[in-house]
């Protein structure tokens, strides 16, 4: 479904990303894990089209990617949870979800797709006129998952979604993760809780100061001494 192959993204004379490769098949998990640092964000952000890769390619579903707007990435299928929730804290929780949909114009389809949001979240539904920078950490994080799923992506890009989260928190969030995959939506994660990560991911990238050390089944990776030296404490 999505390929990167071997891209370089520079911040001014910075080299964040260096010769990074990796794909994600139709209907897996896969995890890019890493300390902070790493380039993970900047990964995502440059699948998103937020960032342009110097060099390399990114496709998704066959179609090269590297020059098409971050809107028109949107509209081919590929949404972005970013890290930091990044919700529209002046609007309500209907008023986010509803941005969400803004590439669609079927106003049936998109009251259909908050309904499926508030069955995923019910917490949402009762704060529905609730201004959405007033809500706990938690329903933000719902909320801004919530907001992706509205434009029904075939893959979803999620960044560090389990941040700033209490540990009870962080598995209602991780189960939410693979009840969406179920579902059949592809998911690339960023995730500094790797011990979570790898624990639901089918495959992982291991990154270190912009380079890919590591790759492999996710499960095995969880048992790598190695990495659990590094990243699992």
């Amino acid at each position: 479904m999505l390929t990167v192959n071997g891209i370089n993204v520079y911040y001014g004379a910075i080299h964040a990303i260096k010769d990074v490769s990796f794909h994600v098949d139709e209907g897996e998990i896969v995890t890019l894990i890493g300390a902070n640092g790493a380039g993970k964000t900047t990964i995502l952000h440059t699948i998103s089209g937020l960032l342009r890769a110097k060099t390399g390619e990114i496709k998704f579903q066959n179609q090269s990617i590297n020059k098409i707007e971050p809107h028109e990435i949107l509209k081919m299928g590929i949404a972005h949870v970013p890290e930091g929730r990044r919700i529209f804290a002046q609007m309500t929780v209907l008023e986010n979800l509803q941005m969400g949909a803004y590439t669609r114009n079927n106003k049936e389809e998109t009251n259909n797709m908050i309904e499926m949001v508030f069955e995923k979240f019910p917490r949402l539904k009762e704060r529905i006129n609730q201004l959405a920078g007033t809500m706990s950490g938690g329903e933000q994080q719902m909320l801004a998952i919530g907001r992706a799923l509205m434009s029904k992506p075939k893959l979803l890009l999620m960044d560090e979604p389990s941040m700033g989260l209490a540990p009870i928190l962080v598995q209602e969030i991780f189960n939410i993760i693979q009840e969406i995959n179920a579902a059949g939506t592809t998911i690339l994660l960023v995730e500094q809780n790797a011990n979570m990560a790898l624990s639901i991911a089918n495959r992982a990238y291991v990154l270190e100061t912009g380079k890919v050390v590591l790759e492999g089944n996710a499960k095995e990776l969880l048992g790598n001494e190695n990495v659990r030296k590094a990243y699992l404490g």
